[in-house]
């Protein structure tokens, strides 16, 4: 059962017409204990991007028209790590140099994004989920666990439905399953922020940096009508799934992230405190403490805002 240690649990309930019991029963909800100051608000800031790590091996990939870059880092089981969308393989840095020790890691920018082509073809997600699988066959990785960020959490779960015998796990860090369950951002200082400084990061990663135009209006038409993933495809979801998302993310509604973990069999509904859309950046080591305790299956979580996470030693 649910455990929401002092937190307002009205917040992370779904439409009232969906039962109590029905959500309670099935779903594991961690949320770590907050103890920083009232002060101290990581949530309202973005801080730098960070840079990739000396990679094993990076390259491109020729796959539906485009030419798809990825970027390897250490040995051991395979894990994909997707970023949200506009974004770039290295917001993921810090999280990379704390798997790679332990873990081969494969980042990939999404088409049209990073330094990545967008191609010809109508962006979609089911399109990025094929350049996905091409990257995984041309590495000769069989089967991995992902670790999505917003877009790159979709395609995780979309992998999970389409291609499941591809996956081990998946890690969904603010996840949406309709379009409609998006906040609207456009008064979000951080998040306006980080639009800029995406536009910024693509004219000098993307080979064709005059495209960022075309970009948006891909991204923007996609999010008009997509991701549209059903109730009926969420249950037949049989890959371990956590639903992770931070206390105060601003653009994706709780309300269907508490759904999703619901309908998935056997999800667990994770929420990082005093983090947002941007965890990964606004607290490092608890980010990379949940990533480290998902891997491990390690439940519960006793990661805090004051975790150290180490690339040595999983969290107990």
């Amino acid at each position: 059962m649910m455990s929401f240690n002092g937190y307002d649990w009205h917040s992370f309930l779904p439409d009232p017409r969906i039962g109590l019991r029905a959500v309670l029963l099935p779903l594991l909800l961690l949320i770590a204990s907050s103890t920083l100051s009232e002060n101290a608000q990581p949530w309202l800031t973005l801080p730098p991007t960070p840079s990739l790590p000396q990679s094993e091996q990076q390259g491109y990939i020729d796959s539906n028209h485009s030419r798809i870059w990825y970027s390897e880092f250490g040995e051991g089981e395979p894990i994909v790590l997707l970023h949200g969308g506009f974004a770039n393989a290295d917001y993921f840095g810090n999280l990379i140099r704390t798997l790679a020790t332990r873990y081969r890691v494969i980042a990939i920018d999404s088409r049209g994004q990073g330094r990545s082509d967008l191609g010809s073809e109508a962006l979609t997600y089911a399109l990025m989920e094929t350049d996905i699988i091409h990257v995984m066959d041309h590495l000769s990785v069989q089967k991995a666990a992902v670790i999505g960020w917003s877009d790159g959490a979709i395609l995780g779960l979309k992998l999970a439905i389409d291609h499941p015998n591809r996956l081990t796990r998946v890690f969904a860090f603010a996840a949406n399953t309709r379009p409609n369950a998006i906040k609207d951002t456009s008064k979000s200082t951080v998040f306006n922020e980080f639009l800029k400084r995406t536009q910024q990061e693509y004219k000098y990663l993307s080979p064709t940096p005059q495209s960022f135009p075309a970009l948006r209006n891909a991204i923007t038409r996609m999010w008009r009508t997509q991701p549209d993933i059903t109730q009926a495809q969420l249950m037949s979801i049989q890959t371990p799934v956590w639903i992770v998302d931070g206390q105060y993310d601003e653009a994706v509604q709780r309300q269907n992230q508490v759904l999703m973990a619901q309908t998935i069999p056997a999800a667990t509904l994770v929420i990082i405190p005093d983090t947002s859309h941007f965890a990964f950046l606004q607290n490092p080591p608890l980010f990379d403490c949940y990533v480290l305790a998902f891997l491990a299956e390690k439940l519960p979580v006793t990661c805090t805002p004051k975790t150290q996470a180490s690339a040595t030693e999983a969290p107990q």
